[in-house]
């Protein structure tokens, strides 16, 4: 059964004034939501992430625990501020693995990897992040749509809601986004 939002709402602005209780009623209301979130992170990851969904939600967990400041606004401000949280996650491991004391940019691949074709490009997490930094500073409100729809899987609904504007907005800047990114990637590559 979903926990209502009102209820998630009134424990997080109860465990942004100290109640530890609330959060310890929180945390199994927002635990199943938060890692279906971390599970598609990781189904878009590479075959053979030795990252696991639960070991990224815990990691998400303790970030969230240790943001005592954080004055929570409302459910969608938790789960938007989990999405940015998951993704500084996975792309502080895509660094570690790319650094040249782990190979660098050596990928391991099996025998039947490298004779089937690919089904499906996999994002280079280092090079969005990358570039989402740089769309951040020209436009933050599209590099928050893009967090917000891409990392914590928000429909274009609770996009607008979060950030506070129409869902006609949303899907402009989400179009337009996906265009900047995918050209300042593709630049990146060449």
């Amino acid at each position: 059964m979903q926990p209502s939002t009102h209820e998630v709402t009134q424990l997080l602005r109860a465990w942004s004034v100290g109640d530890q209780e609330a959060l310890d009623r929180l945390v199994p209301l927002v635990y199943d939501e938060l890692y279906r979130t971390a599970h598609r992170y990781m189904s878009r990851e590479q075959t053979g992430h030795t990252l696991q969904t639960t070991a990224l939600v815990n990691e998400v967990y303790v970030r969230l625990v240790d943001s005592r400041e954080t004055n929570w606004q409302d459910r969608a401000h938790f789960f938007a501020v989990a999405a940015r949280l998951m993704r500084h996650v996975l792309v502080d491991y895509a660094r570690s693995r790319r650094s040249r004391k782990r190979g660098g940019d050596w990928r391991h691949v099996t025998f039947d990897e490298a004779h089937a074709p690919l089904l499906k490009p996999r994002v280079d997490l280092v090079a969005l992040d990358e570039a989402l930094n740089a769309l951040k500073s020209i436009d933050k409100r599209k590099s928050d749509v893009v967090e917000l729809r891409y990392f914590g899987g928000l429909n274009v609904e609770q996009t607008a809601e979060v950030l506070k504007v129409s869902p006609e907005t949303v899907k402009r800047d989400w179009r337009l986004a996906k265009v900047w990114l995918l050209k300042q990637i593709s630049g990146e590559r060449s």
